[in-house]
């Protein structure tokens, strides 16, 4: 098993209509073979699972990808007793992570956004 190092940019948006190589993801995530998110891999390096959102004009923030009791994935910022810094992953334990795909991130101002993978290492 090994961590994929998979990056996410935000896609064409009513805010940035040629999308932005300035704003999104880094995420590590254990992959199946078809790119999907393997639970069963992300149970045994959880610590390894790390995400890093950054965003022109704002720090970058950086937390854990984490797998929660509904079985939906989220991006978790160790902000010490903030329940709602958690970003949502829209049916991500669907979606495939290969280059050229989109998945959607519902952020912390509850703004659903696209990202396209432009590369899954």
């Amino acid at each position: 098993m090994s961590v994929k190092n998979i990056r996410l940019e935000l896609a064409r948006d009513h805010d940035f209509p040629n999308g932005s190589a300035e704003h999104g993801y880094i995420m590590k995530a254990p992959l199946t073979p078809e790119g999907h998110i393997d639970a069963e891999a992300w149970r045994h390096a959880r610590e390894s699972c790390t995400v890093t959102r950054f965003w022109q004009g704002e720090p970058d923030e950086t937390g854990h990808l984490r797998h929660t009791r509904g079985g939906n994935w989220a991006f978790h910022y160790d902000v010490k007793g903030d329940p709602d810094d958690d970003e949502t992953g829209f049916k991500f334990e669907s979606h495939v992570f290969k280059e050229g795909e989109y998945v959607s991130i519902r952020e912390h101002d509850g703004d659903l956004r696209t990202f396209r993978v432009v590369s899954v290492r």
